[in-house]
């Protein structure tokens, strides 16, 4: 019997999004597990709020979680009543790429979450937003880690 530490482990966490119908609303994202319910997320949310890639999250089975330690992203979540031409994601990707960071959307364009080090800072994250935004007929974004966020500036 070994002693020593093992890896994390690859493997998928389920989050509470919220409710639709009094019907909890999961969204399932790549993390690492690194200890009995406690995960470091691989990838930013979509539909959940309060976490990015790169936070380490205690979640319970009910898909409740509490931050443990924050990570070094912060996640931006856009979206509008209709969905996103290939040509407003593309664009998208690119004014977020020339920060570092990520953009990803599903394969209909229905939202998109963006991944960005939060060392890029948040006044700069925002003025690509809010610039990319103002070429997109009603589409809102706002920082899903909006906590987080705050304590960025």
């Amino acid at each position: 019997m070994s002693l020593e530490p093992q890896p994390p482990t690859h493997a998928h966490v389920r989050l509470l999004a919220g409710h639709s119908e009094g019907r909890p609303v999961f969204e399932v994202l790549p993390a690492l597990l690194l200890a009995s319910g406690v995960f470091e997320l691989a990838g930013s949310p979509g539909l959940v709020l309060g976490c990015a890639a790169g936070d380490v999250l205690r979640v319970g089975d009910d898909g409740r979680f509490e931050l443990v330690e924050p990570g070094p992203n912060l996640c931006v979540q856009a979206a509008r009543s209709g969905d996103l031409t290939a040509e407003e994601f593309t664009e998208l990707r690119r004014a977020i790429g020339g920060l570092g960071g990520v953009a990803e959307a599903p394969g209909d364009l229905r939202f998109a979450v963006v991944t960005v080090g939060r060392a890029v800072g948040v006044p700069a994250i925002a003025r690509v937003m809010d610039r990319w935004a103002a070429g997109v007929d009603g589409v809102d974004w706002w920082f899903g880690n909006g906590d987080q966020a705050d304590a960025a500036r």
